[in-house]
């Protein structure tokens, strides 16, 4: 893909993110409930919503889609929306750039994790002589 096919892809994933966290805000206002959306409340919902996230996945083998039942492959779909929705909200609260702080943080990630030494690799970054060792 060229620099040029990147950065229209890029927008119109900007646009869309955008778009869909000014229509949860739109809901959030009709409602009167951003009194009740304070960071401590929407992080904890974020939370809740991540945990929920995990139930589907139960005791599968490895969670893959095709282990997944159409009821489960539902029910992550629905718990994925409402842990986006929840960021979302938190990031528009907290004016928050979700997508430049994505980038940020990849940038970040490709220093602590050159290519080199992390290929192929599950090992964290530390301060071992490698780089990469088992501990958090």
């Amino acid at each position: 893909m060229s620099t040029e096919e990147n950065k229209d892809v890029t927008t119109i994933a900007t646009d869309r993110l955008a778009g869909l966290q000014q229509r949860l805000a739109d809901f959030r206002d009709a409602r009167h409930w951003a009194q009740f959306h304070t960071p401590k409340n929407l992080a904890s919902a974020l939370s809740v919503e991540a945990a929920e996230l995990l139930e589907p996945f139960q005791w599968l083998q490895s969670g893959e889609r095709a282990e997944l039942g159409e009821q489960q492959l539902q029910a992550v779909s629905e718990e994925m929306a409402d842990v986006l929705s929840y960021l979302l909200l938190l990031a528009d609260r907290l004016q928050i750039d979700l997508v430049e702080a994505s980038h940020r943080k990849i940038d970040q990630n490709a220093l602590r994790y050159p290519v080199s030494t992390a290929y192929g690799s599950a090992l964290k970054a530390s301060a071992s002589p490698s780089g990469l060792s088992n501990e958090d």
